[in-house]
C-alpha cells in the first residue's frame, strides 16, 4: 500500500514537473514571433550583403547589349526606362538588358525549334520567334501591375505607421525614413519608395517635388491623392497627423469595396464554364444512359 502510493506520489511529481517544464521553457507566441522576424532580418541583411555583385554582374551582362545599342542610340528609349522604373528597376543597365532580351530570346527559341521539330518546323519557327519577341514585353507588363497592385495594398499600413510615427513627434521627414526602415521586410515596395524620397532630398531636390517623383514612379491613384494631400498640408500648414489617419481608412474603405465589386462579378464569371463545361458534361452523364438505352430498343424494335 505505501509502495503505491509512493509510486502514485513519484507520477503526479513528474507529471506537475513536465507540465511546468513544457510551460516555462516554450516559446510564447509573441517571442516566436519576434524570433522569425528577427531571422527574416538576418536573411534580408545577407541577401542585401550579396547583391552587390549580382549588379556588377548585370552591369557586365548588360556591357554588350550597350555596346549594340549606342551605335543606333545614345540614350536608351524613354518609354522603355520608364516602364522599367515603374516595374522597379532603376538602373540603365536593365533597360540594355531586357533589349538583349528581346534579341537572343528569339534567336534562341528559334535555334531551339529548328533542332527539336521535324514536322512544320517553319510554322514553328516563326511562332518561336514572335513568342520570344514578345515575351519580355509581357513580363515586363505583369511585373508593372503586380509591383502597382503591392504598393496600393501596402500604403494603408504605412500611412497608419506614418501618423503614429508623427504624433510621437517626430518630423515629416523622419517619420518617412522610420516608415521606410520599418516597412522594409512586410512592404519592401513602398519601403524602397519612402527611403528614395529621402534619398532625393539630401541630394537637394525639393521636398515637394521628391514627393511629386515618388506619385511618378508609383504610378498609383492613392499614392497621388496621398501626395497631393500632402503638399496641401505642406503649402497650408494643417496637420498632418490627422488627415493621415482619415485618408488611411479611405484608403481601407475603398480597397474593402473593390473587393465586394470582385465579390459580386464572380458569379457573372462563372456562368460561361457553367454553360460550356460542367452543364455538357452533367446532361452527358444524366440523359446519356437514358438515350443509348432508347436508341437499343428502338433498335430491336426495327429487326
Amino acid at each position: 500500500m505505501e509502495l503505491t502510493a509512493t509510486l502514485a506520489g513519484l507520477v503526479l511529481f513528474l507529471g506537475i514537473f513536465l507540465v511546468a517544464f513544457l510551460v516555462l521553457v516554450r516559446p510564447s507566441a509573441e517571442s516566436a514571433l519576434l524570433e522569425k522576424v528577427t531571422q527574416q532580418s538576418r536573411r534580408e541583411e545577407a541577401a542585401a550583403a550579396q547583391s552587390i555583385p549580382s549588379f556588377l554582374s548585370v552591369d557586365q551582362l548588360a556591357k554588350p547589349f550597350s555596346f549594340f545599342r549606342r551605335l543606333f542610340s545614345a540614350e536608351p528609349d524613354a518609354t522603355l526606362v520608364r516602364r522599367l522604373m515603374l516595374a522597379g528597376y532603376r538602373k540603365s543597365a536593365h533597360a540594355d538588358l531586357f533589349l538583349g532580351a528581346r534579341l537572343a530570346l528569339p534567336a534562341f527559341l528559334g535555334f531551339a525549334v529548328a533542332f527539336l521539330v521535324s514536322e512544320n518546323t517553319l510554322l514553328f519557327f516563326i511562332l518561336a520567334l514572335v513568342l520570344g519577341f514578345f515575351a519580355p514585353d509581357f513580363w515586363l507588363s505583369h511585373a508593372v501591375n503586380a509591383r502597382r497592385d503591392r504598393i496600393r495594398f501596402s500604403l494603408p499600413d504605412g500611412l497608419d505607421l506614418l501618423a503614429i510615427c508623427m504624433e510621437a513627434g517626430l518630423g515629416l521627414d523622419q517619420a518617412i525614413v522610420r516608415v521606410g526602415q520599418e516597412l522594409r521586410l512586410s512592404h519592401r515596395e513602398l519601403s524602397e519608395e519612402l527611403l528614395q524620397i529621402n534619398l532625393e532630398q539630401r541630394a537637394g531636390s525639393p521636398r515637394i517635388t521628391a514627393w511629386k517623383d515618388f506619385a511618378d514612379r508609383a504610378n498609383v491613384e492613392s499614392v497621388r491623392s496621398f501626395v497631393a494631400m500632402l503638399i496641401q498640408t505642406d503649402r497650408f500648414g494643417t496637420p498632418i497627423s490627422k488627415s493621415l489617419s482619415v485618408f488611411s481608412d479611405s484608403l481601407r474603405t475603398q480597397r474593402r469595396q473593390q473587393a465586394e465589386e470582385i465579390a459580386a462579378k464572380t458569379t457573372i464569371k462563372l456562368v460561361p464554364p457553367l454553360v460550356f463545361f460542367i452543364f455538357p458534361a452533367i446532361f452527358i452523364v444524366t440523359v446519356a444512359p437514358a438515350v443509348i438505352t432508347v436508341m437499343r430498343n428502338m433498335a430491336r424494335l426495327g429487326q
